[in-house]
């Protein structure tokens, strides 16, 4: 399979001021990520406002970041869906654009926990990449415990990535951990609040919108180089910044376009509607953070 680890922002899709795709942007965008470390990208996210999109901007936006990264680091996209055949129709879209792995939430507010096994099961069985499983109950409403994920993990060959964004992460990491028979990488998420924790538990890297990623890359790459005091030193230098951005309903993706336009990876933050607006005050605050920590 394709290996998968490290820092893999999940992307943003930048918009004109206008509110139509930016193609142009996705390509500084890519520099801006990789420029930071990335050590991968991971489109059409939540992050990427991929429930937006039409099907067309999806394809746009899809092949662009393949093109503009251009084999330099590998590539998941999101294919999540209402439907089965819908997801099932992205992934083989993402497949054929090249992308080295797809990742996939369940359907929507779907209880039965056996009907998401088979969505999971369908999908992962009409590609040949590797299938991200993401574990996302704010936005999905669907809850899966850990032997659940044990079970897609060991049962479905395809499912080979776990991106766990459950609180609290930490214990069913370690659950998860405990128990898969096959080989599985686990990404945290959750805007990397807890990154350091979740590296001392097992996981392999992060999935996350984080404004700053060379932030992550740092903390992840003193990690795995055994300097773990150092690790945590400068995650903790820079967790004020962390906490500050992922605040539910002011943080998430209008805030974090602020961030990226204000150093000119995007030409506009603009976030399509509904989308909080973010006032002054915040951007002023987010000014003296960023300035706090050094960044």
């Amino acid at each position: 399979m394709s290996e998968l680890r490290g820092v893999l922002p999940i992307t943003l899709t930048p918009f004109t001021d206008d509110g139509d795709v930016d193609e142009a942007s996705i390509d500084t965008l890519v520099e801006d990520y990789l420029g930071a470390g990335a050590h991968g990208l991971t489109i059409l996210g939540i992050m990427g406002e991929a429930a937006k999109l039409l099907d067309e901007e999806r394809e746009r936006v899809l092949r662009r970041y393949v093109q503009a990264t251009a084999g330099r680091a590998p590539v998941v996209a999101g294919v999540s869906a209402r439907a089965t055949r819908m997801a099932l129709d992205y992934a083989r879209r993402a497949e054929d654009a090249g992308v080295a792995a797809v990742m996939l939430a369940p359907p929507d507010n779907t209880k039965n926990l056996d009907l998401v096994f088979e969505h999971f099961r369908r999908v992962a069985e009409a590609v040949s990449v590797p299938v991200v499983v993401q574990d996302e109950p704010v936005n999905t409403g669907v809850t899966m415990p850990a032997p659940f994920l044990v079970r897609l993990l060991d049962e479905i060959e395809g499912c080979r990535y776990l991106k766990l964004e459950e609180t609290p992460t930490l214990p069913k990491i370690t659950a998860v951990r405990k128990a898969v028979t096959s080989p599985v990488g686990i990404f945290g998420g959750l805007g990397g609040v807890y990154l350091y924790e979740e590296l001392l538990r097992g996981a392999d890297g992060i999935m996350t919108g984080f404004g700053f990623p060379q932030v992550l890359v740092g903390t992840y790459e003193r990690f795995v180089a055994g300097q773990r005091a150092e690790a945590q030193e400068y995650f903790f230098r820079h967790l004020p910044l962390i906490r500050y951005e992922a605040q539910l309903g002011v943080g998430g993706v209008t805030i974090r376009k602020q961030v990226f336009a204000r150093r000119g990876a995007i030409s506009s933050p603009h976030a399509r509607f509904p989308a909080p607006p973010v006032d002054d005050i915040t951007l002023a605050e987010l000014d003296d953070l960023i300035a706090a920590v050094g960044l």
